[in-house]
């Protein structure tokens, strides 16, 4: 009752906002910006939050909605003039290190996967599998460049050095967003943007993290005891809360685990 009662001193308060999933656009689901804008807006300005605390997990996804998630974050974060803590539990990898980097200070687990500053394009190939069955692919386009990696086609050598030119430019991108959020905290000795990952304590030690430390400790920590966490986090449609999907989500499922698949999860 003490926060609505005029001249008494208010205990404070840190919103939580939960970051956990693939980071996709549209009908994929996952993280996206037009999915946490509400909820990011809503942390920021709901009263007069003493910091705002980023829960990640997540093997990345879209580097364009990381993009705008993590720029969100850094505008409000700016115009409130309200320190962030993100926190990262199993993994914050590409994408999800992408998000975690949206915060002033990074704190890890020691078994934590932290990294994989890097570019990736995946598909499957079942051209041969057509040939078995008889399957015949007809296509006809205007531009040489429209049926860019077509899985259902023989994989051209042109086409891998036009996707590896496509790749390059947001490597770069995601580079120097990483170089200029965590800035001299860096151990730029070191080979850092290879796409490896680190554990927990290696990435502290690399300057990708900031200490090992966990939610309700370190924000007591930095708060006090009697700091009020208050939880968001973005709602899922009715049909994924009950664990069905649609047959038309059946690849971007298969996809998803493939992404938390390669840190073991």
């Amino acid at each position: 009752m003490k926060q609505y009662i005029p001249f008494i001193r208010k205990d404070p308060v840190v919103p939580v906002i939960r970051l956990q999933g693939v980071i996709a656009s549209g009908p994929r689901g996952g993280l996206s910006d037009q999915g946490l804008a509400a909820v990011i807006e809503k942390a920021f300005r709901r009263g007069k939050p003493a910091g705002v605390a980023l829960v990640i997990n997540s093997p990345g996804g879209s580097p364009v909605q990381s993009s705008l998630i993590a720029a969100r974050i850094r505008r409000l974060a700016s115009e409130k003039g309200v320190r962030v803590h993100a926190f990262v539990e199993d993994v914050a990898a590409s994408g999800g290190y992408w998000l975690a980097c949206a915060g002033d200070e990074i704190w890890v687990d020691e078994s934590s996967l932290v990294g994989s500053i890097g570019v990736i394009f995946s598909s499957f190939g079942f051209h041969e599998f057509m040939a078995r069955n008889g399957i015949e692919r007809r296509v006809h386009t205007a531009g040489r460049s429209k049926s860019l990696a077509d899985p259902f086609l023989p994989e051209k050598p042109e086409d891998v050095e036009r996707l590896k030119a496509l790749q390059e430019p947001i490597h770069r991108a995601f580079i120097e967003y990483v170089k200029r959020h965590r800035g001299t905290r860096l151990d730029l000795n070191a080979d850092l943007f290879n796409a490896d990952v680190w554990t927990g304590q290696e990435a502290v030690r690399l300057g990708l993290a900031d200490g090992v430390a966990h939610l309700v400790p370190k924000l007591q920590e930095n708060y006090g005891d009697k700091v009020r966490l208050v939880p968001y986090g973005q709602r899922r449609p009715f049909l994924q809360r009950l664990g069905m999907s649609l047959a038309g989500q059946a690849l971007a499922e298969v996809e998803n685990r493939a992404l938390w698949a390669r840190y073991g999860l």
